[in-house]
């Protein structure tokens, strides 16, 4: 059975055009802060992201800013954060905050939040990790997505075997306890990243 203490979320450095983005992240913030779980996320101050960690730092919890250095100015880093870590490229940040989280949770974002998270998806669904995978399905935004990996399993192209395990939250207070749950069922050896199998690939 595996613990949650430290949660991942990759959301937009950008506030979205509906309030409801902005108000979702920080009350996550908070949530995550009030259940001591620690945020690991990328770093910026602006967007959904700055609003997620001040939320965590107002309310006492710990964040972790896992950022680029070519993104440090671009995204204005959280220097109030208690861990920053810059890191020398995209590829190393996305490994050091899977290496660092026991849960991935995705906010409303653009390109770079859902590159991050269909990366998550392919690891484990090519048998790398068991961590647990959410989408906050803030004002439904997350629906279009829902329905294009449903449109790939009707059409045989995520195959039996090899299914997506995607959790979706319509709440944020439904977040925290559906990967708990979901965490659950993860030995501790599942959270460790794992080679590929070659059979899947």
């Amino acid at each position: 059975m595996s613990e949650i203490k430290s949660i991942c979320v990759y959301c937009g450095s950008g506030p979205g055009a509906k309030p409801a983005f902005m108000e979702a992240a920080e009350e996550f913030g908070r949530i995550l802060a009030e259940n001591r779980i620690r945020l690991v996320y990328g770093g910026g101050s602006v967007g959904l992201m700055g609003a997620l960690a001040e939320s965590v730092l107002d309310h006492g919890g710990q964040v972790t800013g896992i950022i680029p250095k070519f993104l440090t100015e671009r995204e204005h880093v959280l220097r109030e954060a208690q861990e920053i870590i810059v890191t020398r490229d995209m590829h190393e940040r996305k490994q050091l905050m899977f290496d660092r989280a026991d849960a991935f949770v995705a906010l409303p974002g653009g390109v770079g939040t859902l590159e991050e998270l269909v990366e998550q998806l392919t690891w484990a669904q090519l048998g790398r990790h068991k961590k647990p995978i959410l989408v906050a399905n803030v004002e439904r935004f997350w629906d279009p997505l829902c329905v294009l990996l449903d449109h790939m399993e009707e059409m045989q192209f995520i195959r039996a075997g090899l299914s997506i395990n995607l959790l979706v939250a319509e709440t944020i207070e439904e977040v925290l306890p559906k990967v708990t749950a979901a965490a659950r069922a993860v030995a501790e050896a599942d959270k460790k990243m794992k080679d590929a199998k070659a059979e899947q690939m």
